[in-house]
């Protein structure tokens, strides 16, 4: 390996002693936070060559967007609210529009807002307030990680269901309910769907530091009026988050892979630091794990076809990378209760298009023109190549056919446009609702704005349009 790197822990964050073919640099991180690993990166790659992260690289400009989307919320309306409203999902009642959104490690989970004319957005609370989170879920700054909330009308109830770590460090899918969007909301008291443990044989992980369970995240709930009310559960297998490590073990051990899965000097750099760097990352936190691994989920993803050709022949020991570079949506019917699932799940979705990379997430079902049509976001939701894709079908669990190209992209406004879901405006006219990141910002913890589109839909395909000036 070219790199050796030398880790201390440094008050909220770390310093890295860093040395590389006869030179030395130790760097400063303040604090364990994804921006301030991305300014240690960008300082790596004027230092020593490693590939430059994605959110400085000239390559993400893109060009504006061919009309305006509609912002709705642009900053935090509550000192509570602390990073936006990531994952945002807007449900219509006969009352008006309710929003639920991501909180991450907030102590206060999930924000609740409410607005009568898709305008002014008043904060009404918080499904889960600080003390009354779920049992079976870690709490607290730095350790929590709250996600992807949804709410829907089921019945005479209101479910909603969401992700959160469980004390394990999985992540898991929960179920709660209440008598009205203001709640309160009743947690079933476990969850409802875990991951499951990941097989790391032969990877050179401690059998006393396992690598982690596989976990589940975004769940969206369709009930289906046209099928009696037939309720189905949608989910993501978290696979993304298993792969990284896992290779930069495996280029640790075997380090003349580098060159055969890596074409530009760069990204062999950043695939030799992340072996350097990968026992110290090993025993953080998931959060942080992550962020000290996105470098080299970069340079895979520029090398991605390469990257999964090579490792088809590498045997055994690739085996376990290669399917966690697929993620599959699953989904399964739910029982009436809402506390368990019947039959069997099935897949019906996973990323198989180059836009994508290494994931697809964020399902969200609605029916239109007769036929399910099912969103999606693709790629690295820290990274401009984050965007929004759809699949249509003739029945909720598939097949579902994907259109060719996503239907937002990052554009000179807006950044990882992300995570949609789908309700009736103020015409009663289908739109969509995501966030983005403002330019300049981005990643975990980052501030997420609110935005909208108008949808057209036809029985083939869907298309995104500019809403009125009255709406």
């Amino acid at each position: 390996m070219i790199f050796t790197v030398i880790p201390h822990d440094e008050g909220d964050g770390f310093r890295f002693q860093v040395a590389a073919e006869g030179r030395s640099r130790t760097y400063l991180v303040p604090t364990a936070t994804q921006q301030d690993f991305t300014v240690f990166f960008r300082e790596l790659a004027r230092d020593f060559g490693t590939r430059m992260p994605e959110a400085y690289s000239r390559a993400n400009e893109r060009p504006s967007a061919p009309f305006a989307w509609r912002p709705l919320l642009t900053e935090n309306v509550h000192p509570q609210i602390l990073v936006g409203y990531g994952d945002p999902a807007v449900l219509k009642t006969d009352e008006g529009w309710w929003l639920v959104a991501t909180s991450n490690d907030a102590p206060d989970a999930f924000p609740i807002l409410y607005s009568s004319d898709l305008r002014k957005w008043e904060p009404k609370g918080f499904i889960f307030p600080e003390g009354d989170q779920p049992a079976w879920a870690a709490t607290g700054r730095n350790t929590a990680d709250f996600w992807a909330p949804e709410m829907a009308r089921v019945g005479a109830e209101y479910w909603a269901v969401f992700t959160a770590r469980q004390v394990s460090n999985a992540l898991a899918i929960g179920l709660a309910r209440a008598v009205s969007p203001l709640g309160p909301w009743i947690d079933n008291g476990a969850p409802l769907i875990t991951g499951e443990p990941v097989n790391t044989t032969g990877l050179g992980f401690d059998p006393a530091q396992p690598l982690m369970s596989g976990g589940v995240i975004d769940s969206h709930l369709f009930v289906d009026a046209g099928r009696d009310g037939e309720r189905y559960l949608f989910w993501k297998d978290d696979t993304n988050g298993i792969w990284p490590r896992p290779l930069a073990m495996l280029l640790r051990q075997n380090p003349e892979l580098i060159d055969a899965l890596f074409d530009d000097e760069a990204d062999r750099r950043t695939a030799d630091f992340a072996a350097a760097i990968v026992p110290w990352a090993n025993v953080q936190r998931p959060m942080t794990r992550f962020f000290v691994m996105q470098p080299l989920i970069e340079a895979a993803l520029h090398n991605w076809n390469k990257v999964r050709a090579v490792l088809a022949d590498v045997g055994l020991a690739a085996t376990t990378i290669l399917k966690a570079m697929t993620t599959p949506v699953r989904a399964q019917r739910i029982a009436d209760d809402g506390r368990s699932l019947l039959g069997e799940n099935r897949i019906v979705l996973a990323n198989d298009q180059d836009w994508e990379g290494h994931l697809i997430e964020g399902p969200f079902v609605t029916w239109q023109q007769g036929r399910y049509w099912l969103f999606y976001a693709g790629n690295d939701f820290s990274t401009p190549a984050y965007g929004i894709g759809v699949a249509v079908a003739d029945h909720p669990l598939g097949p579902y056919t994907k259109q060719a190209e996503p239907l937002l992209r990052s554009t000179r406004e807006w950044v990882a446009p992300g995570h949609a879901s789908v309700a009736p405006g103020v015409d009663g006219q289908p739109q969509l609702f995501f966030h983005a990141f403002h330019p300049g910002t981005g990643g975990y913890n980052a501030f997420r704005a609110l935005l909208t589109v108008g949808l057209r839909f036809t029985k083939e395909r869907v298309d995104v349009i500019p809403l009125d000036g009255g709406q």
